[in-house]
């Protein structure tokens, strides 16, 4: 039987520093992620449908759309109206990306008649967050799996070609971007083999009601993790449900 993911408590030990190097070294080993995604896919085609939805699905630092493919064809064979972003290589400009996919939401929102969901991978949640944060009115809800929610690139095997200046000025803008909390739902999935991201720091105990959920994939291998697609899927049903 297929394993669901739960829910878990917040109360986690606060990110100490980038990943381990063990733990880097076990990303190596995310190509094993398909083979758990095709003894899932029985299961998988069983979960809940939806009803065309708008979905956008954000790449993380320096991948690009073809990086979220799989998920995305998943997300339309069960009834949603999933795209990528369309806007190339995520070049890390959190505040320059976050503007032109609030332009996309605002044609997403009035073609469906109604509020767009975005999945983020890594900084692709991360711009997802802010997004949800400054325009609430045009999202429904986020769903992020590996992304630096705590302390941004501090927490991370990029640290290193940030610099301790630009980190700081990075960590004083997220402590200034808090101060007004996020009002959509939100789901934080996050891995203790995360090799790329501390999994603390992708663990949201800032925002108020947010749901974290585990799952036992590498960073690079979120993509295609059964239980990763499994918990988008489910949370995407949750909105529904609660909003019908």
């Amino acid at each position: 039987m297929a394993r669901v993911p739960k829910p878990v408590s917040t109360d986690q030990a606060p990110p100490l520093g980038p990943p381990g190097p063990f733990t880097t070294l076990g990303e190596a080993t995310s190509m094993l992620e398909f083979g758990r995604l095709g003894a899932q896919a029985i299961s998988l085609a069983r979960t809940p449908r939806g009803s065309g939805e708008p979905v956008r699905v954000l790449p993380g630092f320096g991948a690009s759309d073809p990086s979220t493919f799989a998920l995305r064809r998943f997300l339309i064979s069960r009834g949603y109206a999933a795209q990528g972003w369309g806007l190339g290589r995520n070049a890390g400009d959190v505040r320059a990306l976050g503007d032109q996919v609030v332009q996309q939401a605002e044609r997403d929102v009035d073609q469906a008649g109604e509020r767009l969901h975005l999945i983020g991978w890594s900084l692709g949640g991360v711009i997802a967050r802010e997004i949800a944060r400054e325009r609430p009115d045009l999202i429904a809800q986020v769903i992020t799996f590996g992304s630096p929610i705590i302390g941004g690139p501090r927490h991370t095997t990029l640290a290193r070609l940030y610099g301790a200046d630009r980190i700081q000025a990075i960590e004083a803008a997220i402590g200034t971007a808090e101060r007004t909390p996020i009002t959509v739902p939100v789901t934080a999935i996050y891995s203790r083999r995360d090799g790329i991201v501390n999994w603390r720091a992708c663990v949201d105990t800032v925002t108020p009601g947010a749901v974290n959920v585990e799952v036992r994939s590498t960073h690079l291998g979120m993509g295609v993790d059964p239980d990763v697609w499994r918990t988008v899927i489910e949370r995407l049903a949750a909105y529904r449900r609660n909003t019908a």
